[in-house]
């Protein structure tokens, strides 16, 4: 018992599996509260940004996107204790704090690899029975609100988890990088359900990134706009959403 407990009493225990799921609750519930308060009031001023004609969402969907987001998070969780003797094997360490240009380039390639991965994934997602299984769930909001980012299935949830770990385990990044690469992530999870199309977002500074639209087009469409946030592997692989070319072009 004593060295099936001992792994569980190291530093890193604290800092990577439960310090990164405390980092991307409290991220995302950052993110997704004002955004979310911006598409419930509807004001008028910021209408002209909104991506859909309707308005967004509906409070219906509100407190079963939070009770479904803190089911996620509790099973997530359960599975990366659960998964901590084989975690604690990988290069996530808590090293010498990396140069700032280590952690911005680092951070740079997680989000192009995982939206890559993700294009694939979200991809199979949509074949007929996946989608009736799984993938259907988070497609019962056509025009969503912020808080929906993470209204999953919870297989669909710890999938893209699995996905935005990638990244980190192969370069094995200081522990900093990773909960700079989870913020960064649940922007993009709150943005991209936010319903609408800002002119200046933090996601906008990505090189390639369309902000909100490439993603809310999803949802609207069903098909098409692949990719979790970005719209490079859509692009190569001709899988814009129905209208979505058009649609920026009107908008540059």
């Amino acid at each position: 018992m004593e060295s099936l407990l001992a792994p569980y009493r190291e530093p890193l225990f604290l800092w990577f599996p439960i310090g990164a799921t405390a980092v991307s609750v409290v991220a995302f519930l950052l993110f997704a509260a004002p955004l979310t308060w911006i598409a419930w009031r509807d004001p008028p001023a910021l209408r002209r940004w909104r991506i859909q004609p309707r308005r967004a969402g509906g409070k219906p969907v509100v407190l079963p996107s939070v009770k479904l987001w803190l089911l996620n998070n509790a099973l997530q969780l359960v599975l990366v204790v659960a998964a901590w003797p084989l975690l604690r094997l990988t290069g996530i360490h808590l090293g010498p704090w990396p140069a700032w240009y280590v952690v911005v380039g680092q951070v740079l390639l997680f989000v192009y690899l995982d939206d890559f991965l993700y294009y694939w994934m979200h991809r199979a997602m949509h074949r007929p029975w996946l989608y009736r299984r799984v993938h259907g769930l988070h497609h019962r909001v056509p025009a969503p609100w912020a808080i929906t980012g993470h209204y999953m299935h919870p297989v669909e949830y710890l999938l893209t988890t699995g996905l935005m770990l990638v990244g980190p385990l192969l370069v094995g990044a200081h522990v900093v990088t990773l909960y700079v690469w989870i913020v960064v992530r649940q922007w993009e999870a709150a943005e991209g359900h936010c319903g609408y199309d800002f002119p200046l977002t933090p996601s906008k500074l990505i090189p390639g990134s369309h902000g909100a639209a490439h993603h809310d087009f999803h949802h609207s469409k069903r098909h098409g706009n692949y990719g979790g946030f970005l719209p490079l592997a859509d692009r190569l692989f001709g899988t814009y959403a129905k209208g979505y070319a058009e649609y920026r072009a009107g908008r540059r």
